[in-house]
């Protein structure tokens, strides 16, 4: 007597899965870093919901999420070129988002517990033509990044992008911290001017 098979139904993953995905983007980074610009902006919008996803468990308020999300993006095309296309990409990028998640944290957290009085150093890029909901608006910040004079470039790297604060970034640059707070002042204007149509001189 034979016995009838079994069939058995095997669903497939409604979505990649992630090691697929870290593949896919390890490629496209690899291919970013030989000048692929369209590479490049396909690896934004890929990895920019996963990014999302980790801001918000970190935050609750959705602006403080996209504010984190572009905080990453920037971290990441600020270190793209130590990228190893031989390693895993997922790792690499998850450690970039979680340094500067938790930059993002203990300065809310000192924020919050020293109620300070506003400074110019606290401003952030909140206007829609300078957030990063566009994912090709990432290129324009970095071209307009390197327009800034050197000192300005310096102090928005060391207090926006790495998340120090002004003690800590004046000990790394040795430039005063009323300096550094005049030339981030000055420099967010410029990038103002600059996302909203203006001459960024």
């Amino acid at each position: 007597m034979t016995t009838k098979p079994v069939l058995k139904l095997v669903r497939g993953p409604a979505v990649p899965s992630l090691q697929v995905r870290e593949l896919d983007w390890s490629i496209l980074m690899a291919r970013a870093q030989d000048g692929d610009a369209d590479a490049y902006r396909r690896l934004l919008e890929g990895i920019t919901p996963y990014l999302r996803a980790h801001a918000a468990r970190c935050h609750r308020n959705p602006s403080d999420v996209e504010d984190a999300v572009q905080d990453i993006l920037l971290s990441l095309h600020t270190v793209r070129r130590t990228y190893d296309p031989a390693r895993p990409f997922g790792p690499w990028v998850t450690a970039i988002a979680r340094r500067r998640l938790i930059d993002r944290l203990r300065r809310q957290g000192r924020r919050r517990a020293y109620e300070a009085e506003f400074e110019p150093a606290h401003e952030t890029f909140a206007d829609p033509p300078a957030n990063l909901e566009g994912m090709t608006n990432i290129h324009e910040i970095a071209a307009a990044l390197d327009r800034l004079p050197a000192g300005q470039r310096e102090a928005v790297r060391l207090t926006k992008i790495e998340g120090l604060s002004l003690k800590e970034a004046s000990a790394v640059s040795g430039t005063s911290v009323a300096a550094l707070k005049i030339a981030t002042h000055r420099a967010i204007q410029r990038l103002r001017r600059f996302f909203h149509g203006g001459s960024e001189t």
